[in-house]
């Protein structure tokens, strides 16, 4: 569950707007199954504070902890000329 929240927001699927309400939500809302989940949510509930915001490495420390991996895949942008160049041609 919150895996899949955080995916979508990393895929542009949920805006930063919309995690942070769905974890504030799941804050005053659910039982959580473990104090991992609710960890994860709670620091989820703090994104859109400026103080705390939401790196790539938060992300990556969050998926972690719920025993979850991400990974990156570049592709070249539909708007973009077609290459034979890969990302690291420049």
């Amino acid at each position: 569950m919150v895996a899949d929240q955080l995916a979508a927001y990393l895929r542009h699927g949920a805006s930063l707007a919309q995690l942070v309400d769905w974890a504030e939500q799941q804050m005053a809302e659910s039982d959580f199954e473990s104090e991992t989940a609710r960890d994860a949510v709670a620091r989820l509930g703090l994104a859109d504070v400026r103080a705390f915001g939401l790196t790539w490495e938060d992300c990556e420390e969050i998926l972690h902890n719920l025993g979850f991996a991400a990974h990156v895949e570049i592709a070249v942008s539909a708007g973009s000329p077609t290459s034979s160049r890969t990302p690291s041609q420049g």
